[in-house]
């Protein structure tokens, strides 16, 4: 079975905070209203992305895509998948 890597690619990413500042924060790097859904306990933040609505929980990250699309990952996953570039 062939093996692949992932190309070296630069993101942009946000941690989901639930602070009024960071969902503010969240909303000017997606450039659209957000919301977050407090009818669930913990809350969630609602994304659109290419395939479909996803959910954000509280600590996950929002990534910009190579394309600009927008898609929540969990921080065990972002930690293991990217590193900070200066």
């Amino acid at each position: 079975m062939p093996k692949y890597r992932k190309k070296p690619v630069e993101i942009e990413a946000i941690q989901f905070v639930d602070t009024s500042e960071r969902i503010t924060e969240i909303s000017d790097f997606c450039g659209e209203d957000i919301g977050v859904d407090y009818s669930v306990s913990p809350p969630v933040l609602r994304i659109y992305t290419l395939e479909g609505t996803m959910t954000a929980s509280v600590g996950d990250y929002i990534i910009k895509g190579v394309k600009g699309e927008f898609y929540p990952c969990k921080p065990d996953i972002f930690a293991e998948t990217y590193e900070e570039v200066d």
